[in-house]
């Protein structure tokens, strides 16, 4: 499963707070923080490892009971295994904003650009304070799935994520 990155539009007006089809009221905002999401590449090193010793294992009896064809089927495993430990170490951190509304926080909108986040925190923190400002849009243009971030984010399920309320976002 690899990770999509598609536009989304944060649109801030009226004393809401618009994200794709989700909307906050700005009024109930109580708490906005920002999170970083990496890869875990030393696991995917550590998987790679014991794949590939596996499979050389496992290649290796094959070839010896049944001939040397096998040898190249072992060689399109470990081209498999290193394809797949490539596009883990290819992955860009992503960025969240995190929207808290009566004690329940949110992750609003994820991102690979640092500085559009940013902007956007900025933006909203403003706008909670003041509820009359014009409407503002946000284009966040390497936005990441939600459910891609903290389900699975990338192949192989490496950087899984976990939130213990305050503070930074853990990555396993």
């Amino acid at each position: 499963m690899g990770t999509g990155y598609a536009p989304v539009q944060v649109l801030v007006r009226d004393g809401v707070m618009q994200v794709g089809s989700d909307t906050y009221a700005l009024r109930t905002i109580t708490h906005i923080g920002q999170r970083r999401l990496v890869a875990d590449k030393g696991a995917a090193w550590r998987k790679f490892f014991a794949r590939a010793l596996v499979s050389l294992v496992i290649g290796g009896i094959l070839v010896a009971a049944l001939g040397d064809v096998w040898a190249l089927a072992v060689l399109a495993v470990l081209a498999l295994l290193a394809w797949r430990l490539a596009s883990v170490l290819r992955l860009p951190p992503v960025y969240g904003l995190v929207i808290g509304t009566a004690g329940v926080e949110r992750e609003a909108v994820w991102g690979t650009n640092k500085g559009e986040i940013d902007q956007l925190a900025a933006d909203v923190t403003k706008a909670v304070g003041k509820l009359d400002i014009p409407p503002m849009t946000f284009n966040i243009t390497h936005a990441v799935g939600r459910n891609e971030v903290i389900n699975m984010y990338g192949a192989g399920s490496i950087g899984k994520a976990t939130h213990h309320g305050a503070g930074n976002i853990e990555t396993r």
